[in-house]
């Protein structure tokens, strides 16, 4: 019964009043370890692979079609890898595959782990704006964020990708979302939802976290950063999907 819960059974529905995305650029070997034998990395350039960081403030989170006052409002963190995930009717799917899961509230993490396999912790994690800059804290998690939204901005230095174009392929979110029992195969995949999503670039001023602290990824190099604001989304009923060796 537990597991059938964890596999996302019902619609969720949310609106995202904000989601700041960073994307850090790994060599392939680096991240080749982190991810299921079901999923493939999504290689860039024949050497990159991308984590990125997720920040999100939603709004009246709730199982889809529940009037909007039954939902709650969080901040949800998640540090994603770009993977590709073939399916065993052969077509090539493009998502992410979850590392770790974050929120700033203990009813969040309680519900998010009942009903996912996300294993959310809470944290200290709080967003602040004034004037166009975005500042994200916690620090519990080592998380330092700072972006210029109102700038024209540039894409970072040492950023593997040639213009902002390139790497909006790497903003986030896709479509999917995937989480492998590696013992039998099967795949759970989850998908999103929405309108209008328009990544908007903004300046790092300055980027720390902890996760990313540890010495394998140390080296992670920063290679985009956008902001979505304002946008309706929802999570459809997960689907498990045996993987075809």
């Amino acid at each position: 019964m537990l597991a059938f819960l964890k596999n996302h059974p019902f619609a969720v529905e949310a609106f995202f009043e904000s989601s700041l995305v960073l994307t850090y650029a790994l060599p392939v070997s680096v991240l080749e370890p982190l991810i299921p034998p079901q999923l493939e990395l999504d290689i860039f350039q024949d050497q990159w692979v991308f984590i990125a960081i997720a920040i999100v403030k939603t709004r009246n989170l709730r199982p889809k079609g529940f009037p909007a006052f039954m939902g709650n409002d969080f901040v949800l963190t998640g540090y994603r890898v770009f993977v590709r995930y073939t399916n065993s009717e052969g077509k090539r799917l493009r998502g992410l595959y979850i590392l770790k899961s974050e929120t700033d509230s203990k009813k969040m993490e309680f519900f998010g782990n009942l009903f996912t396999h996300y294993s959310y912790t809470t944290t200290d994690i709080s967003i602040t704006g004034e004037d166009g800059i975005v500042t994200v804290r916690s620090a519990a998690s080592g998380l330092n964020i700072t972006v210029n939204t109102g700038d024209e901005a540039a894409l970072p230095a040492g950023s593997p990708f040639a213009d902002w174009k390139e790497a909006r392929r790497f903003a986030g979110p896709l479509p999917f979302t995937f989480t492998c029992n590696e013992h039998s195969g099967e795949v759970l995949i989850i998908e999103g939802v929405r309108e209008n999503w328009t990544p908007v670039p903004v300046s790092v001023l300055h980027s720390e976290a902890g996760f990313l602290s540890t010495p394998a990824l140390q080296g992670a190099r920063l290679a985009n950063a956008f902001i979505i604001r304002q946008i309706p989304y929802y999570w459809k009923k997960g689907k498990v999907d045996l993987w075809k060796r």
